[in-house]
Order: structure tokens, then sequence, then C-alpha cells
């Protein structure tokens, strides 16, 4: 990829993010390959889970914290008679039985409880911030701190093989939940314990695995001039769009707030046809949100 190539970066893709890479990681490499600073990244990832991850490069890292609350899905394995401080197998045991009787069924009835909107205690585990502080940073000097219930949903959860052990879910969720607590809590049910043993984002929102890049694919596709991002402007095809004349687009561009009739949000064009941005109109004035 030259240098010119390297400037022009600006657009998202996605990573099949590999195993043992934390979020913050994936991106470092990211930068590595694609000889650029400006990467952010949607959606966190534990170092164990792989799969979808939305990667924002160049003027579309404006767009990270724009997206709408969108839904996820995962494929998850877990294993029966354990419990750790983390939820899933890399913690630090805190419980471990083989004295129980677990059937399918047993499975089948208990999940049940979790579909529809759901109560979680966020795990100590975890990068969410409370005063301020991510609970992993915490939890790694040994604090445990009181957390609230969040409120998530679960549109649906299925049981894909159990062996009397562990088996495999499929989940999808809302943004928020943790399905290593779902695994959790499923255990608490149970009253046999539960871990997470593998986790696999299949989808956020509209990227899919499917439409999904190794790191190593992305550096063949870079070393050969070919690779594609998708254009920024596609994440906001739900909004409607407005063109704007020359003079129009001289004043958006420094700011200045537009009479327009439409109220909302809206994808901005100029009247050549090239993306600007997403504007919104609420006293009858279009003024900026985000350029692009």
């Amino acid at each position: 990829m030259n240098s010119e190539q390297q400037e022009s970066l600006n657009g998202v893709l996605v990573l099949n993010k590999p195993q043992g890479f934390t979020s913050f990681d994936a991106i470092a490499k990211l930068r590595g390959i694609l000889h650029t600073r400006k990467i952010g990244h949607s959606g966190t990832l534990d170092p164990m889970a792989t799969g979808v991850l939305p990667v924002f490069i160049g003027s579309a890292t404006k767009a990270a914290d724009m997206l709408p609350d969108s839904t996820k899905s995962y494929t998850a394995r877990f294993r029966l008679g354990l419990t750790t401080d983390t939820q899933d197998i890399t913690g630090k045991v805190l419980s471990e039985t083989t004295d129980f009787d677990v059937s399918e069924k047993d499975i089948l009835n208990v999940i049940e409880r979790f579909k529809g909107e759901i109560q979680q205690l966020p795990p100590m585990f975890s990068a969410k911030k409370v005063g301020g502080k991510k609970l992993y940073e915490l939890a790694r000097k040994g604090i445990e701190i009181e957390r609230s219930n969040q409120t998530v949903t679960v549109y649906s959860i299925t049981l894909e093989d159990f062996d009397a052990v562990g088996g495999s879910l499929n989940v999808v969720c809302s943004k928020g939940t943790y399905i290593r607590t779902v695994i959790h809590d499923i255990g608490q049910f149970l009253g046999t314990g539960a871990v997470m043993t593998a986790l696999t984002r299949l989808s956020s929102g509209s990227f899919t695995i499917a439409g999904s890049l190794t790191f190593e694919q992305i550096e063949e596709l870079a070393r050969g001039n070919a690779l594609q991002l998708i254009p920024v402007e596609s994440l906001f095809m739900y909004m409607p769009e407005i063109r704007l004349n020359e003079s129009e687009t001289v004043k958006y561009k420094n700011g200045v707030k537009l009479k327009r009739p439409q109220y909302g949000e809206f994808r901005i064009y100029a009247d050549s046809g090239g993306f600007l941005g997403i504007g919104s109109n609420e006293n009858g004035l279009l003024r900026v949100r985000k350029n692009f």
C-alpha cells in the first residue's frame, strides 16, 4: 500500500478478531499493517472471544460513537460444575463439582428464563466503568465494588448441543449483554455453576462474520493495494438525504446553519454527489452534526 492510498484510507472494515487479542491489541496490530494511526473500534471483545469487531479508519472514526445501539449475535460454549471470578474458563476457580445430573430438558427449561428483558449484574472483570474506573482494573487489585443491575434484552437463546457436562448456545441480544454472565446465571439456576469456555461474535448490527477479514487477509489485501473499505455513509442509509447546491455546500462546510423545512437527521451531500456528513434540523435550521 503506497503512501497516497494510506492517506486516503477512510471507511470501515470488519475484523475477525482472533483469540488472545484485546480489542486494543487488535487496533494496535492494524495500525502496523495499515501504517496509519487513525483507527478505532466499536463493541469491545474480551481476549478469549473471537469474531466480529467493526473497525473505523480515517475520517470514519468520527462515526464510531454515532451508530445506533445494535443487535448482536453470538455462539458460546459452556461447561457446568465450575465457577470462576471472571465467569469464563480463564479465571480463578471459585468452585468445582462433578456431583450433578442435568438433562437437556433441564437446560431448555432454564434458558426460557433468559428470553426477553432480563436483569444482569455486570461482572467485575469487565470494561464497564463505575465512578470513572473500569471494573476490571479494580478486580485485578482484588477490589470488588457494589454494582447495579442493568436491563438488557435477549431476543433469542437456543441450545445447539449438550453432552451432560457442557454444550453450546446461540444468543441474539441487545448491546451491553454479557454472554458469560448469562451462562453464569444459568449455572446458578441449575445449582451446578457454569462458565463460558468459548465465544464467537457472529454479528454486530449489519456487520457479519461472513463479511469479516482476518489479520492475514487484511495484510495481503493491503500489500496488493486491494483493500476495500465499507464507505462510512453506508452506516447511515436509514437516514433520508439532503443535497446542497454549490453555495449551500460552502456554507455547510463553514458551519453555517441552513434554513430547511424538513426535520430530523439527514445524510448531507454536495450537489456534485460527494458525501459531506450528518446534519440535523431541530428548529428549521440545518446544522452540522458530524463532518466526514
